[in-house]
C-alpha cells in the first residue's frame, strides 16, 4: 500500500496544472481535497536550487487559493489583528500555532539559518496571509491553528462546484 502523503507522478502533474508551472521540490502531500487530488504540499525549507523557502505548507488547489483569495478581501484579517493585540489567549494560541509550523518543518532535518524561527502568514505576530493560516489548518488538522481554523470555516466548499483539476 503506497503513503498518500507521497506525491505521485500524477500528483505532480496534478499539481502543475493547478500552479501553471512546474512544481518546486514537493516532499510530501500534506492535504488531499475531498476529491483526492493534492490541495496543500509540504515544501522543503531549502529549494533544490539553493534558495531558502520558509513556506512549508503551500496551498496549490486553485479553487482553494481563490476561496481564500476572496476571504482576504473581507476585512477579516485586519479584525484578526485587533484581536491578536487584545486577546492574550488567543495570542498564545497563535504562538503555539507559529511553534508547531516551524516543530513539523524542522522534522525534515535540513538546516536553514535563514528561515529559522520563520513561519508564514504573519505568525507568530500578526497575520498577513490567510493563504499560509489555511494550509497550515488544512495540513496539521483542527484545533492546531485557531486563526487557520477560522479562516477555514469561512471558506465556502470550493471543491463541490466544479470537478478539480
Amino acid at each position: 500500500m503506497s503513503d498518500s502523503r507521497t506525491p505521485t507522478d500524477g500528483d505532480l502533474d496534478c499539481i502543475e496544472t493547478q500552479l501553471g508551472r512546474t512544481p518546486r521540490d514537493v516532499h510530501a502531500i500534506s492535504y488531499r481535497c475531498p476529491c483526492g487530488k493534492p490541495a496543500v504540499v509540504e515544501t522543503p525549507p531549502r529549494l533544490g536550487n539553493g534558495e531558502p523557502f520558509p513556506t512549508f505548507y503551500y496551498a496549490t488547489c486553485p479553487r482553494l487559493t481563490a476561496a481564500i483569495s476572496t476571504l482576504e478581501t473581507t476585512g477579516l484579517m485586519g479584525d484578526m489583528n485587533q484581536r491578536l493585540s487584545e486577546d492574550h489567549v488567543l495570542a498564545g494560541q497563535y504562538a503555539a500555532a507559529h511553534d508547531d509550523y516551524i516543530a513539523a518543518r524542522s522534522a525534515l532535518r535540513i538546516d536553514v539559518p535563514e528561515v529559522e524561527n520563520i513561519s508564514a502568514g504573519g505568525m507568530p505576530d500578526r497575520v498577513k496571509c490567510l493563504h499560509s493560516l489555511v494550509a497550515h489548518s488544512l495540513s496539521a488538522g483542527e484545533g492546531v491553528n485557531p486563526l487557520g481554523d477560522e479562516a477555514l470555516a469561512k471558506l465556502p466548499d470550493w471543491w463541490k462546484s466544479q470537478p478539480c483539476e
